[in-house]
């Protein structure tokens, strides 16, 4: 079958009339009706953000490529566009490239989505602005070698770069296949430069980002008293104020300030690129996408950490680099690892009602001598779908050639770098074809609103300031401990950003979980307590407003008056690898199908707690000397409850099943309404996800098999209605009817290994 697919696209290559895009119908700018499933491909073999030369045979040879594409099944083309190719002389602009692309695709009937680079700089950048090249703490320049280019925090590189999006909006504009942009491939301060000869490399000292620090401090403090008063200087003007360099055993107010600064200043950078490309566009589809979910970076990133909920807002959607085989294959990605980014960004889009998959690994990793197990069928399978499932508006695979040239060379392709078609590329195509068919279905719906939230705070990765960095993992795996014992059971969870807690837009919540809560705002702990006061449930973790947003130590933990929603004050901390917590006599929700004495796990800190007034609060669980450490009380028309330890942590990366027990017991706690139950709940083993959307005319049910064995699977669905239900499996094209009995739907099916169903369902 796979060799007369292949001789079937060969044909189509070399037939007089060429295929017709199923979007040609549509306007010539982005809407919410197209579903972009595309390939990186921007004429010949070049490999981003390289661009080919034009030769005379590269029209052909284009052509040749972008009708391949047609045939394979994907609906549109994801070219680049290069600074430093495009502007080589200041404002002499050459486009060829993108013109001849542009004219090909739509000739091949396809759209075009373009990638913005500006990280690999045209020569002249330097020599015109040596005072803006980028700079380390030490104060060594960064001699751009092409990358990467100079800072745009000085004012005649900005205007350069964001004048290069405006030109390009100007072309990309003018045709009527053209989509949509990304504008920032995986943001960084820096990118594609690594300064190995300096420890510890943290970016940008110039006098452009020192500028732009101080007047980020003069409109949060208003005055060069109350700066000093924060970092405990001196300064008798504004020109001596610098970001710290280095720590001292004093006050770290100045490293959360410029950390914060950081965030802020590349939202800001992002909002800067959008404008530019609104002055000349004002109507297509704008994105960005990155690395990977922030969840997994930390502040103390040199090149500048990214917040995914802070750099969504200024854009259409935001989306991620997807790369489960990267390299080296003990580094592959695991089950867990692929559900965590893809949910984390859907969940940093929550607002904007879905998110783009940017990159989408399309073949073998390579870095120098490593290399990753081959990229096969069932991989682009799981990965596509499961990425749709979760709410994905758009998937583009990186790369149609393999890298070329570079550290990657040979890496990354969906075809063969000669040119040959592989059977994955054959595949991505077929799921590429199915979903333009479908794609208004896609993009109507949505995945069911989940109930569960768990906060992401990247300031707590600031305790202790600049160089204290015992536990960089401990924030990640926190977040990632809960997550997964709800995603093991297919029960819908978000991510929800502190900035929700500050803002009390928490209402579709009945639970939210707060790990590694060691330093928050006082806003924050404002919405805490508002939460809980109007009837939801919260679980915090051991030490929650340790610190506030500052660095200063509260005078009782939990600190910032938590200790009156939670109703208790901290006793004693015990550092320790593992903690014992012992569940105790009772008949609370969270415990009740608990034994008594059942051991659940925790990390880092024992900590024992004293009630306020005993008869609020409830012991559930004590430490081995018998002293109280998770307890939970009545607040308001809600419940608090604390946990003396991280039990979060301590879930991952090995899952620990008394953690679980007691995490899937929150729900009875919190009267969490699940919207299915399934046969494979909970089954590490060989899992089965399922995820479910909804739509105005009923539902998508996704079933994917991630295990290497066939699964019976059996669903209970929830529905609104009773009797006969349309049931259509996308894949296959084939309708079935089921009735729906006591508002249950029942469905079953069988899976092969690394097999998808996904079923529409209609009332």
């Amino acid at each position: 079958m796979r060799s007369k697919k292949i001789l079937f696209i060969l044909l189509v290559l070399f037939a007089t009339e060429v295929v017709t895009a199923q979007s040609q119908d549509k306007p010539a700018h982005a809407d919410p009706g197209f579903f972009p499933f595309s390939v990186w491909y921007s004429g010949g073999t070049a490999r981003a953000p390289m661009l080919s030369e034009i030769t005379p045979e590269s029209e052909s040879e284009w052509r040749h490529d972008l009708k391949q594409i047609r045939a394979l099944g994907f609906n549109t083309v994801r070219t680049w566009v290069e600074w430093a190719k495009c502007e080589p002389v200041r404002g002499q602009y050459n486009f060829e490239n993108l013109h001849l692309l542009m004219r090909l695709a739509e000739e091949a009937g396809l759209r075009v989505f373009i990638q913005m680079y500006v990280d690999s700089a045209p020569d002249w950048v330097a020599e015109a602005f040596p005072h803006a090249l980028f700079e380390t703490q030490s104060g060594i320049k960064v001699y751009p070698q092409s990358a990467p280019g100079a800072c745009t925090d000085n004012a005649g590189v900005e205007e350069a770069v964001l004048g290069f999006y405006t030109e390009t909006a100007k072309v990309a504009s003018s045709y009527s296949n053209f989509f949509g942009w990304d504008l920032w491939s995986e943001p960084h301060i820096i990118n594609w430069a690594h300064l190995d000869y300096v420890p510890n490399v943290q970016f940008c000292f110039c006098p452009g980002t020192r500028t732009r620090f101080r007047h980020w401090l003069m409109d949060k403090y208003g005055s060069l008293d109350d700066l000093n008063r924060a970092w405990y200087r001196n300064f008798s003007n504004w020109k001596e104020v610098d970001p710290p360099r280095f720590s001292t055993i004093l006050s770290y107010t100045d490293f959360i300030d410029w950390k914060t600064f950081i965030y802020e200043k590349l939202v800001e950078d992002m909002r800067m690129r959008y404008e530019a490309i609104r002055k000349a566009d004002t109507v297509s589809l704008i994105t960005a996408h990155a690395v990977g979910a922030s969840l997994f970076q930390s502040p103390y990133l040199g090149t500048g950490a990214t917040d995914d909920f802070m750099m969504a807002e200024p854009l259409d959607f935001y989306g991620v680099s997807i790369y489960p085989k990267h390299n080296r294959p003990e580094a592959h990605w695991s089950v867990t690892t692929l559900r965590t980014v893809m949910d984390f960004t859907r969940s940093a889009n929550r607002e904007k009602g879905g998110w783009y998959v940017g990159e989408l690994q399309a073949g073998m990793g390579t870095i120098g001598l490593l290399v990753s197990d081959p990229v096969v069928p069932d991989d682009h399978r799981i990965w596509a779908w499961s990425a749709i499932a979760k709410g994905a508006k758009g998937i583009n695979i990186y790369a149609y050639y393999p890298m070329s040239s570079g550290y990657e060379a040979g890496g990354y392709g969906l075809i063969n770098l000669d040119g040959t078609i592989t059977e994955r590329a054959v595949h991505a195509g077929e799921i590429a074809s199915i979903v333009d068919r479908n794609q208004k279905l896609f993009l109507s719906s949505s995945p069911v609103k989940a109930e569960i939230g768990i906060m992401y705070n990247p300031l707590s990765q600031m305790v202790g300031g600049m160089q204290r960095r015992d536990y960089p993992g401990a924030h990640t795996n926190s977040l990632i401990g809960y997550f997964r014992a709800f995603a093991d059971h297919n029960v819908p969870v978000d991510f929800v950003h502190r900035e929700h807690f500050e803002k009390q837009e928490l209402s579709q919540y009945k639970l939210v979980i707060i790990p590694w809560p060691v330093m928050i705002t006082r806003e924050a702990a404002e919405g805490i307590r508002q939460f809980v006061k109007e009837g939801g449930h919260v679980l915090a973790e051991a030490r929650i407003g340790w610190n506030d947003e500052r660095g200063f130590a509260s005078e009782i933990i939990p600190g910032l008056g938590l200790h009156e929603v939670f109703g208790v004050r901290e006793h004693e901390v015990r550092m320790r690898d593992e903690v014992e917590i012992e569940i105790a006599e009772g008949y609370h929700p969270a415990t009740s199908d608990l034994e008594p004495g059942t051991l659940l796990k925790g990390s880092l800190y024992a900590k024992s707690v004293l009630p306020l007034d005993e008869s609020k609060v409830e012991v559930l669980a004590r430490l081995n000397d018998g002293s109280a450490t998770l307890v939970s009380t009545k607040y308001g028309e809600g419940e608090a409850m604390l946990a003396g330890s991280y039990l979060g942590m301590a879930n991952h990366p090995e899952p620990v099943l008394e953690n679980e027990k007691f995490f899937m017991n929150l729900l009875n706690w919190a009267m969490v309404d699940r919207p299915f139950i399934s046969s494979h709940d909970g089954n590490k083993e060989n899992y089965v996800e399922v995820r479910l959307q909804e739509n105005e005319n009923g539902f998508v049910l996704y079933l994917i098999n991630h295990s290497d064995s066939i699964e019976d699977v059996s669903v209970d669905m929830r529905t609104p209605h009773n009797g006969n239900h349309r049931v259509r499996d996308v894949i296959m094209d084939q309708d079935r009817r089921i009735r729906a009995r006591n508002n249950i739907l029942n469905l079953s099916t069988r899976l092969d290994a690394k097999q998808v169903k996904v079923w529409e369902i209609r009332y």
